[in-house]
């Protein structure tokens, strides 16, 4: 099978691992962010004690330990060894059970088709070769009823100018060449891509970030970092 991954995208986060729990390094962003998606997650899902939850793209692993922390039963997987360790390592001090594991989500929807509860791959999407490929083998993973939540950005020249030019060269709260406006995508393609899949798209919603308060805000404005949550179809021969 070939892989859809990007080896400078790996190596790229891979030279950021040693700063992915350090709130004012390079991965800040994440660090502010995370409350907002957790919370998103929780609003949608409500209880995830003792539910079957995947990360993709976990990286250090934010979101894995407060998915963790909420109860969940996580699985978490990654591409880039420096950062898998610094995820197990941090997990390990914290008093966290996850599984961390060096898989595609493609590899990973051949052993686990219809095991998850709910699945998160956030700021993935657009740093890989084929997002569908990606979203298609989420699909596979989720139980019938389970949930997948998708995290991306805009294409467009807002964005452009936000996330490039603000937030890479002039805020420089992410290291430059972190994003690549042209790999950016649009909320009619990741629909499309979803309902493709075979699940239904329940709710989208902007991440939006002000740059004197420095934080973020959920909200109807998804010009663009957005959040989408999508459903897999309830069998009822399931059992």
């Amino acid at each position: 099978m070939s892989q859809n991954i990007d080896i400078n995208e790996i190596n790229k986060f891979s030279q950021m691992a040693a700063q992915w729990w350090d709130p004012n390094g390079k991965c800040k962003p994440l660090h502010i962010i995370n409350p907002l998606r957790v919370d998103y997650v929780k609003q949608k899902c409500g209880s995830l004690e003792q539910k079957n939850v995947l990360d993709v793209g976990c990286g250090g692993g934010i979101l894995s330990e407060s998915l963790a922390k909420l109860g969940a039963n996580v699985t978490a997987i990654d591409l880039a060894d420096e950062s898998l360790q610094v995820a197990k390592c941090h997990a390990q001090q914290s008093g966290l059970s996850i599984t961390y594991l060096k898989q595609t989500v493609e590899e990973h929807a051949d052993q686990k088709s219809d095991y998850y509860d709910m699945i998160t791959c956030m700021e993935l999407l657009e740093h890989v070769p084929d997002p569908f490929s990606i979203i298609n083998a989420c699909a596979k993973l989720l139980k019938p009823g389970g949930k997948l939540f998708l995290s991306t950005i805009n294409r467009n020249y807002k964005a452009k100018l936000m996330l490039i030019y603000g937030a890479e060269y002039i805020a420089r709260l992410v290291p430059k060449g972190t994003h690549d406006a042209n790999k950016f995508i649009r909320p009619s393609e990741l629909m499309l891509w979803v309902e493709q899949s075979g699940l239904e798209v329940k709710d989208i919603i902007g991440m939006e970030y002000h740059l004197l308060k420095n934080q973020f805000t959920l909200g109807s404005n998804v010009d663009v970092n957005y959040i989408m949550m999508a459903q897999k179809e309830i069998n009822n021969d399931y059992e």
